[in-house]
């Protein structure tokens, strides 16, 4: 029987098998992803403070520099040249400042974005504002950005208009612009598509060879929901294979191996079955990400967990 503060459990999904490429992949978690071609690096999000959820829902959260300098550590001080923020809610931006400033990268996103960049002294020259069909290049990846749509229930719509100086309720942390980014590079199209919303038909002819896909809610949607998702994004796109992301209890430390949230908030097991369904009938695979280990996102064959 399922109760409902137990997790699904992830033993019998594909995963991403250890491996690289041309283009190396880390997941950090939530949607954080790393992509490096070893010369240039790019990442979504950054969030690794993840505070409990007695602080997020009743005090104050700020990000965490020396979480943020042990993940930096851990990769292996990668050459990142731009944090991307996906949208300007606090699992996805919290951090990304922080990175920036690390690293010297440029932060990417909306003027929500910006704005969150500025309330932790990112300098100005860095804070890169994307907008509708805008490119932006870096060493040998090229991000392109089409806006898209939060998944249903925003909890924090609106923007953010002024320097956000943490600490701060978790909920001054808005939507701001939420974005798909296609991470184009020689060894192939990477798709972030991190929030389970989408457009219909902003992403019509364009192509992706992976896409990190947003599945956060879609337990709790309509199968009718999915399958649209699904066919806006994934079939519209021509990806052959899909990576979840955003299923993992972000209020848990990333020290400790990943977990699915409870199934009260959320159910993997019937968005993994929704998913698996769609994927075999269009001939697309779909692997969980593994925390920390490095992968080819375009090949290296998938293992059990």
């Amino acid at each position: 029987m399922k109760f409902w503060l137990s997790r699904p459990d992830l033993a019998g999904h594909p995963v991403q098998a250890a491996g690289s490429g041309d283009v190396t992949a880390w997941f950090l978690g939530t949607s954080s992803v790393l992509l490096s071609d070893g010369d240039t690096a790019v990442l979504t999000d950054g969030f690794v403070t993840r505070p409990g959820l007695a602080r997020v829902a009743f005090g104050r959260i700020a990000p965490d520099p020396d979480v943020v300098r042990r993940a930096v550590e851990r990769l292996g001080t990668p050459p990142i040249a731009a944090v991307v923020c996906v949208h300007s809610h606090y699992d996805h931006a919290l951090d990304a400042p922080v990175w920036a400033s690390l690293t010297g990268a440029d932060l990417v996103g909306s003027e929500s974005t910006a704005n969150i960049g500025r309330g932790l002294g990112v300098p100005e020259p860095s804070l890169r504002v994307a907008g509708e069909g805008d490119v932006l290049t870096y060493g040998g990846f090229e991000l392109a950005f089409v806006e898209s749509e939060h998944s249903p229930g925003d909890r924090y719509p609106g923007t953010v208009d002024a320097a956000l100086v943490p600490p701060r309720r978790s909920r001054e942390w808005r939507t701001g612009t939420v974005y798909a980014v296609f991470v184009r590079h020689r060894g192939g199209t990477v798709l972030v598509h991190a929030s389970a919303g989408f457009r219909r038909g902003a992403l019509h002819g364009l192509r992706a060879d992976v896409v990190y896909l947003g599945v956060g809610t879609l337990g709790k949607q309509p199968s009718r929901y999915v399958e649209e998702y699904w066919d806006e994004v994934v079939r519209a796109t021509g990806a052959r294979r899909v990576v979840p992301v955003h299923w993992d209890d972000f209020f848990v430390s990333l020290d400790r191996p990943l977990r699915p949230l409870p199934r009260f908030a959320d159910d993997l097991d019937v968005t993994m079955r929704r998913l698996s369904a769609l994927a075999a009938r269009d001939g697309v695979e779909v692997l969980l990400p593994v925390a920390w280990q490095p992968c080819d996102p375009f090949g290296e064959r998938p293992r059990t967990s």
